[in-house]
């Protein structure tokens, strides 16, 4: 798989990190994992297809999550690039996503379901296996965020990824995300964190070492990472696999698509 770092930051306005989204390449298609209001733009920026995107994740609805989802459709409903499409794209996410969509689409009679191609909206049950596209398959988890909160372990042949989305300490996680190929995992805060339902440095690397990943990126970063040596603050706590800083722009391969 490869992945495409859209957005690595948060809601707060940043010269250099836009908020989330990340784009995933599998074996047979593409995935949105969050879709920010600038992650819709920042595909266009990276000369990603996405006319053709097969399918949207959202893992919760924070709007720098899911506030681009409906200026997304209202793009798709009327771009002379989407107008011959016919196969479906499908958007996955945890219960009260279909709710969420019509209240954006009843705002202003947007009507974002109506699109010249099949719109398929499916609401996840945490632990119950599921199919992104045909041949991909997924699985959620409940985090400590919000109540709807949830992470997605996704596997393409061999090749694992596990999305955290935004959590808090989370054993069951760790567990969840036991050697996979990527651990994409957010790390707010550097350390003091403010708030108990996000992460910081040293708790993503405990997860880290417990889940054992080949490989671990860090992402979701408040500004106060840009005051601080990324390499030098893991280095410290020797995480014993390695941790890259998500980047917006960055691109990664990784599982089978390496060797």
């Amino acid at each position: 798989m490869k992945l495409t770092i859209l957005g690595s930051g948060t809601s707060v306005p940043h010269p250099h990190r836009s908020s989330s989204g990340y784009w995933l390449e599998t074996s047979v298609g593409t995935v949105l994992l969050d879709c920010s209001a600038s992650a819709i733009h920042r595909m266009a920026q990276e000369h990603l297809d996405w006319p053709n995107l097969d399918a949207i994740w959202i893992s919760h609805f924070h709007l720098d999550h899911v506030g681009g989802l409906p200026p997304f459709l209202f793009g798709t409903k009327h771009a002379p690039v989407t107008q011959t499409r016919t196969k479906p794209i499908r958007i996955f996410g945890p219960s009260g996503l279909r709710r969420l969509i019509e209240a954006f689409s009843d705002a202003n009679k947007y009507d974002l379901l109506d699109q010249p191609f099949p719109v398929e909206i499916v609401e996840v049950e945490t632990l119950e296996k599921f199919d992104l596209i045909a041949g991909i398959a997924a699985v959620a988890l409940s985090t400590p965020h919000t109540e709807e909160s949830r992470a997605i372990h996704i596997r393409d042949g061999e090749t694992t990824l596990v999305y955290s989305a935004d959590t808090g300490f989370s054993e069951p996680l760790a567990a969840f995300a036991r050697r996979v190929d990527l651990l994409l995992l957010e790390c707010s805060f550097v350390s003091n964190k403010p708030v108990d339902k996000h992460l910081e440095l040293a708790e993503a690397i405990r997860l880290i070492r417990m889940a054992e990943p080949g490989k671990a990126v860090l992402t979701h970063l408040y500004p106060e990472w840009d005051n601080v040596d990324f390499l030098e603050e893991v280095r410290k706590l020797r995480p014993g696999v390695e941790i890259v800083e998500a980047i917006d722009g960055l691109k990664l391969s990784f599982g089978e698509s390496e060797k």
